[in-house]
């Protein structure tokens, strides 16, 4: 069963500037409650009980806010406010444990999915970008199906979508043993890259930034020298899995937002404020005034 989801948040979020230079990027507010919310509770509905965050010392924030502030609790009881106090004692929902390990050194995305080996074990775990947001609203939620799928045949699981050829070199680009799966389904991959030349891609799916990976992958990082970038990519691990174990590809069918970008960030700050369960009718009316 996988248990554990490890987010990576220890980066400095340079492309979120001046906002990240005191507020770590992922506490960064999308309407009414910070990215790396959504993220943890998109684990937690893939039946994640366990969120370990890799963090830097200069992110404590994030610890923070999923610890419980009582005299806060308390202040908002005694003064009836039933709702917000609901909001806050759902930020984590029961059962559900958020852990910290530090990545000491800047030195790529599988160094930091590499410092929670510890934890991890030889366990399936999933990772989960903490500046990506899924939006599955009215289809299947991807990550839970991507767990169903490891759990059921035992092979690791990269979400992907298509991106445009000329951006192939900005991310891991996969190839596939057969054809491009329908969203919901996964495809067996044969080769995995990161930020390949455009006239060397092997395709134009994105690793999207969910993962449902098995435990010996810690073992792999352990040993996978700097790749692209001069930094240990979690990519080159899984390449050297595909050589004796299955990795299979999953066309995702939800919406994916890229909340380390000031566009990206700003699309989904729209894009969840238009569906606002209390103020999305006035958002929405709001943005025809703009658009007029």
């Amino acid at each position: 069963m996988v248990k554990k989801a490890v987010l990576p948040v220890a980066g400095f979020g340079s492309r979120m500037l001046p906002a990240s230079k005191s507020i770590p990027k992922e506490m960064l507010p999308v309407v009414d409650r910070p990215v790396v919310e959504y993220v943890v509770k998109e684990a937690v509905r893939a039946g994640i009980s366990e969120i370990i965050l890799v963090s830097h010392c200069s992110k404590t924030a994030i610890e923070d806010y999923f610890d419980t502030h009582y005299e806060l609790e308390h202040q908002l009881e005694m003064k009836g406010k039933d709702s917000l106090l609901a909001d806050m004692r759902s930020i984590l929902p029961a059962g559900v444990s958020v852990i910290s390990v530090r990545q000491h050194q800047a030195l790529g995305l599988g160094h930091a999915v590499a410092c929670a080996a510890a934890v991890v074990g030889n366990e399936p775990f999933a990772v989960l970008l903490p500046d990506v947001l899924v939006d599955c609203e009215g289809v299947g939620e991807d990550l839970a199906a991507m767990v169903r799928r490891y759990e059921t045949t035992g092979a690791a699981q990269i979400m992907v979508e298509p991106v445009p050829a000329e951006r192939v070199d900005q991310y891991g680009i996969v190839a596939l043993e057969g054809e491009t799966p329908v969203p919901g389904a996964s495809t067996r991959m044969v080769a995995i890259v990161e930020k390949p030349d455009i006239h060397e891609a092997p395709s134009q799916l994105s690793v999207v930034g969910r993962y449902v990976l098995p435990g010996e992958v810690m073992s792999m990082l352990a040993v996978t020298p700097p790749g692209a970038g001069g930094e240990v990519q979690l990519t080159d691990a899984i390449a050297s899995l595909l050589r004796h174990a299955p990795v299979e590809a999953y066309a995702m069918q939800g919406r994916t937002f890229d909340c380390g970008n000031k566009l990206g960030y700003l699309e989904a700050v729209f894009h969840y404020a238009a569906r606002h369960p209390e103020m999305g009718e006035k958002v929405r009316a709001m943005m025809k005034t703009w658009v007029n």
